[in-house]
């Protein structure tokens, strides 16, 4: 193998720049060269690639989102636009191609994989939703940005005695409402996987008024419910001030913390180190400390297991 191909797929997440850093440096240390893809799978259909050079991932390791950017690529899901990609890969040279991503860059991955393409998948994704991987890369940052909005949302809600309910990303996900509701210390947790009962979150805020607390902190990921409607329904059952956070995509941004920098540091060099080894078609992940690698296939129908246990004992910390 003598060059490789490196891309960022999907929405972005703080340390992707540390990955593509750690690919373009381990393998030009082992003599490869390094094209990187702009835009996702829509700069692999359209050709919008550029050579990365040791120069190119320079002071990039501390920055948030992704130099080469990414885009959703309604194209790549014909069959004519996958095949376009397959000929731009072909005249790039390229010989194997790293994907930084989450679910959708995988199936995306699979798809190059049946054209003959040799793949390796990193997930990049701060819903933390990958299945056989402990985290994905900006998981760790999105759950302190987050800690980091309650932390100062907790200030002005103590001072005028409010409860905030609190949104955060996860559809489908609520490992970032669980992680940072914990640190947080949050009254209640909504989250997806879990059924809620309105009666218990109201049950829990009077116990915390009649010990004399100041202010609720409520977490909600956005799949489970609508901050709003959660809201509405406290003020219709309660006298209290109620006040809504929604906190969006600044979850995404920033600096990515040094935990989230370390695994992509070491995900991005073992891609290398796989492709080189001849092996392709799978994903690479953190488990029980090390990295471990999982073909496409069993990832994306392995749905990940909440960790109720985690759930179970926020429950008992906010009593």
């Amino acid at each position: 193998m003598r060059k490789i191909g490196v891309l960022t797929s999907g929405g972005d997440a703080p340390g992707m720049n540390a990955a593509i850093r750690a690919v373009v440096r381990k393998a030009i240390y082992h003599g490869l060269e390094v094209t990187g893809f702009k835009r996702g799978y829509h700069g692999l259909i359209f050709g919008e690639y550029t050579d990365l050079q040791l120069g190119s991932v320079a002071d990039v390791i501390h920055r948030g989102g992704t130099v080469l950017r990414t885009a959703r690529s309604r194209e790549f899901l014909e069959p004519a636009g996958r095949l376009r990609a397959l000929e731009v890969i072909r005249e790039s040279g390229i010989e194997g191609l790293i994907i930084i991503g989450g679910d959708g860059s995988f199936r995306g991955a699979v798809e190059l994989e049946k054209l003959g393409v040799r793949t390796v998948g990193i997930p990049g994704t701060i819903d933390n939703d990958i299945a056989f991987t402990d985290y994905s890369i900006g998981f760790d940052t999105a759950v302190n940005n987050v800690i980091d909005a309650i932390n100062k949302l907790r200030d002005t809600a103590t001072s005028h005695e409010r409860v905030y309910v609190i949104e955060v990303m996860g559809r489908t996900s609520g490992y970032i409402a669980l992680s940072a509701g914990v640190a947080g210390g949050a009254e209640s947790i909504i989250v997806p996987e879990i059924p809620f009962d309105m009666d218990d979150i109201l049950e829990r805020m009077h116990r915390g008024i009649k010990r004399g607390k100041l202010h609720s902190i409520i977490l909600v990921a956005e799949g489970a419910a609508g901050a709003m409607d959660i809201a509405e329904i406290i003020k219709k059952k309660t006298s209290l001030d109620v006040r809504v956070t929604i906190l969006g995509h600044l979850q995404r941004g920033g600096t990515p913390t040094a935990f989230d920098r370390i695994l992509a540091s070491r995900m991005g060099a073992c891609a290398v180190d796989f492709l080189r080894s001849g092996c392709c078609g799978q994903m690479v992940g953190l488990v029980d400390g090390d990295l471990k690698f999982t073909p496409y296939e069993e990832a994306l129908n392995t749905r990940k297991e909440f960790p109720e246990v985690l759930y179970n004992l926020a429950t008992i910390l906010a009593i």
